[in-house]
């Protein structure tokens, strides 16, 4: 229920700040015709008056995104938005789940040698992480014998591998949904343009730009939104991916510092 909220308080931010920014673009051009007219007024009186005409990154990129067809193009935006909120909230619960399990060891061993297992088992149940979680399943069943220990770190392990991995399916469905909204949208800028030409009988470059634009343009933004979450993608199987070798190579030494304590014990 956490993640849910988190997940959804995220989207909700890049949907308002998007919103935001279009409503203040749409303001900004509502009050042009004034200037526009100025200008007009200028370059009759002195022809050699050039207006300046650059266009903002945000402006193009608006008048790109309505020229695509709001349709495909709104659809796209909300997959963008989606997997980035996902990626997010990904990101943030694996940089939580990272922890110095150098120290974490070097601790518990101290931990052993002067408490015992219950002095263990509070270190690790007051550390954050998975692999503090691990170490505590298997102390929970030290008084069964170290077998029955080492099976608990190896299944505990794979639920907390299963815990991290969850959620990056939703981004390479993300991934494989942003190009192939962008192709079909592409499909159906083809047909109406071939419907123009049909019903122009003209094949002049007029004719078919309308729908040659709008399957260029879904395509284009489509990709884009596939190379971005697929960044994101890249960095998350990266954070998994040491998370678990350092959930596998701490295991092994804690099972060694378990065989050393029995002995002494």
């Amino acid at each position: 229920m956490k993640k849910l909220i988190a997940l959804l308080t995220v989207a909700g931010f890049l949907t308002f700040g998007i919103s935001n920014a279009l409503l203040a673009q749409e303001e900004n051009q509502s009050a042009q015709p004034a200037q526009t007219e100025q200008v007009v007024e200028t370059v009759q009186t002195n022809p050699l008056a050039a207006p300046a005409t650059d266009a903002t990154f945000h402006e193009v990129l608006k008048k790109q995104f309505i020229d695509g067809g709001w349709e495909f193009m709104s659809i796209i935006l909300l997959i963008l938005v989606l997997g980035l909120a996902v990626s997010i909230e990904r990101i943030i619960y694996l940089t939580l789940s990272t922890t110095n399990t150098k120290k974490l060891l070097a601790q518990l061993e101290e931990t052993l040698n002067k408490g015992g297992i219950e002095k263990a088992k509070d270190l690790c149940r007051d550390t954050r992480g998975p692999v503090a979680s691990i170490f505590y399943q298997g102390l929970m069943r030290y008084n069964e014998g170290l077998e029955e220990v080492e099976k608990a770190v190896v299944s505990y392990g794979s639920v907390m591998t299963g815990n991290l991995e969850s959620g990056a399916s939703w981004i390479s469905l993300f991934i494989a949904l942003g190009p192939m909204l962008g192709f079909m949208g592409t499909v159906i800028g083809m047909i109406a343009a071939f419907d123009a030409i049909a019903a122009a009988g003209d094949i002049s470059p007029t004719v078919v730009a309308g729908g040659m634009k709008v399957a260029l343009l879904t395509t284009v933004f489509g990709l884009i939104v596939a190379v971005i979450l697929q960044i994101c993608y890249n960095f998350i199987l990266n954070k998994i991916e040491g998370i678990v070798n350092d959930m596998e190579d701490s295991s092994i030494t804690f099972m060694d510092m378990l065989h050393a304590y029995s002995k002494k014990n």
